[in-house]
């Protein structure tokens, strides 16, 4: 099969794509056919060997992908071939194996999709699980509340507003050009600020009538993570689920600075839940029903051949995707 490994950290040109050998299942695991795959940070940050869960390489990296089953173990009840279905390494031993045309996973800890699903939205599916912890596992989603999310035309970013929306929170999008203003808006959004020609702080206490946010959600840290506290309600909280500029400096001195505030940081990563698959899995239930009844719409910016992942990298990186970036591998591959 066609698939795309790392041999050793770098740039985009570090993604070699090639023939490997197909995958055969195990008696309890299935084969699946890729249909999409989705390009997410985890995978950048495994591109350039800063993760801190690396797969051993060399590897087929990639952590999800919507396909069908082709073949299933003797084993297997849970799916049958032509079964669609998500599958996450978020459930392997490993982070990676979903840059190819075929994938193997434990049977039972693949996604069976509702009838009708698009898979092309489906694959976009590890961004809402993050949403969705970040919202629903932290207890900060509380209708009435007021949130802030920086980069949030990205994909987890949209995902954010669309369930916030949803349990009743107020959004705020902070975004870096006019044309993220207004898809940031058009995902539900009750306002939008373009980081670039606005004035941040003055934006966000006229949206808020003075008050400031109630929440702030930050993938981005580094050193202006420190602005962050200014926009704060009394009692605000910041949850950096990120880290693209770096740790933040002097954490405890910026928030020293805002004490009158009484401001809280919380740290947040999807690791958190690696030994817990039952949590995982009934989140991403809930968000398969909300997928099939439409109350979630994932953006896909564009698909591109599974056999240009170096310039779909390039692509991630420039800033420029708004929602979800896709691969997909060649029509009518078979093992």
């Amino acid at each position: 099969m066609k698939a795309v490994q790392l041999h050793q950290p770098g740039g985009p040109e570090a993604l070699i794509y090639g023939e490997v050998p197909t995958p055969v299942p195990s008696d309890t695991q299935a084969l699946v056919r890729a249909h999409a795959i989705g390009i997410g940070m985890p995978d950048v940050l495994v591109r350039t060997g800063r993760y801190a869960w690396m797969p051993p390489l060399p590897a087929v990296i990639g952590i999800e992908m919507s396909g069908v089953v082709e073949a299933v173990g003797r084993a297997v009840t849970a799916v049958k071939p032509g079964d669609a279905v998500w599958l996450s390494a978020r459930e392997a031993e490993h982070r990676g194996g979903c840059y190819a045309e075929y994938a193997v996973l434990e049977a039972d800890r693949l996604y069976k999709l509702p009838p009708g699903t698009d898979l092309d939205a489906a694959a976009a599916l590890s961004n809402y699980q993050v949403a969705y912890h970040l919202l629903h596992s932290t207890g900060i989603a509380v209708a009435g509340r007021s949130m802030l999310v920086r980069a949030a035309a990205g994909g987890v970013g949209s995902a954010l507003i669309q369930l916030a929306r949803a349990a009743g929170l107020s959004v705020i999008g902070l975004v870096g050009s006019p044309a993220k203003v207004r898809f940031v808006l058009d995902q539900g959004a009750t306002a939008a600020i373009d980081r670039r020609a606005d004035d941040v702080r003055a934006r966000v206490l006229a949206a808020t009538q003075g008050r400031g946010v109630d929440l702030i959600i930050d993938p981005v840290g580094g050193k202006n993570f420190a602005d962050n506290f200014p926009l704060l309600a009394r009692l605000g909280q910041v949850l950096l689920y990120g880290y693209l500029d770096g740790w933040p400096p002097d954490l405890m001195a910026a928030m020293r600075a805002n004490f009158a505030a009484s401001p809280a940081v919380r740290l947040f990563t999807m690791h958190t839940f690696d030994d817990q698959p039952a949590l995982r899995a009934a989140a991403t239930h809930t968000l398969l029903r909300l997928l099939a009844s439409g109350a979630i719409r994932p953006h896909i910016h564009d698909r591109l051949p599974l056999a240009e992942a170096r310039r779909a990298h390039a692509l991630f990186e420039s800033g420029q995707v708004i929602g979800k970036l896709l691969l997909k591998p060649s029509p009518g591959s078979r093992a």
